[in-house]
């Protein structure tokens, strides 16, 4: 799989296959916390990373035929300046916290220029209701909020061993839920590389 995730799913599943290749049913080993099964504690931190991306259909909505660019440093500081503030505040580390908002917003700007791309070429076509940044940007701050909180309630879970497991389960789960588009699981993808911390 491309995404670096997944890979790193796929190098512990074939480390536990290796490892597990000469016991047979009659030398069963003890079960460690390694082969615990994962709990779905990432689920709503990645559900709130997939509202985001969903929102920037909106986004885009509001910017397309517009001056308002894709890329806004300006307001894209602001939001990471708020982040930083708010980690402190919740004990998290600002650097980490705003390594994660940094891939949201990579992540929905992915989603706002294919958008272009498709309303460009007339693949698709834009929606009729053109929301207004305004508008927008309260649910996008919302959703940031919540997105800390869940920063903070999995702070150990994110800096564990099994984080990468935990995530990839969690961002299947969510994209079965939700039963996202091809874009919108892309998105999704490159919102979450900087959720896990283990070191």
């Amino acid at each position: 799989m491309p995404h670096r995730i997944r890979v790193a799913v796929c190098s512990v599943v074939t480390v536990a296959a290796v490892f597990g290749a000469g016991t047979s049913p009659t030398q069963a080993q003890p079960r460690t916390p390694y082969e615990a099964p994962a709990r779905p504690v990432l689920e709503p931190l990645v559900g709130l990373a997939a509202e985001r991306v969903l929102l920037a259909n909106q986004v885009a909505a509001a910017k397309y035929g517009t001056d308002s660019p894709i890329d806004d440093p300006s307001r894209e500081q602001q939001v990471l300046d708020a982040v930083a503030a708010e980690a402190r505040g919740l004990g998290l580390d600002p650097a980490e916290a705003t390594a994660v908002f940094k891939d949201q917003i990579e992540a929905n700007k992915l989603v706002q220029r294919e958008l272009f791309r498709t309303w460009d070429s007339g693949t698709a076509r834009p929606p009729e209701h053109r929301p207004t940044l305004a508008e927008i940007r309260p649910l996008i701050d919302s959703i940031n909020h919540r997105l800390l909180a869940e920063l903070s309630a999995t702070d150990a879970v994110r800096h564990g061993a099994r984080c990468a497991v935990r995530l990839v389960t969690a961002e299947r789960t969510v994209t079965g839920r939700l039963r996202l588009s091809p874009l919108y699981e892309t998105g999704l993808l490159r919102a979450l590389p900087s959720v896990c911390r283990a070191h």
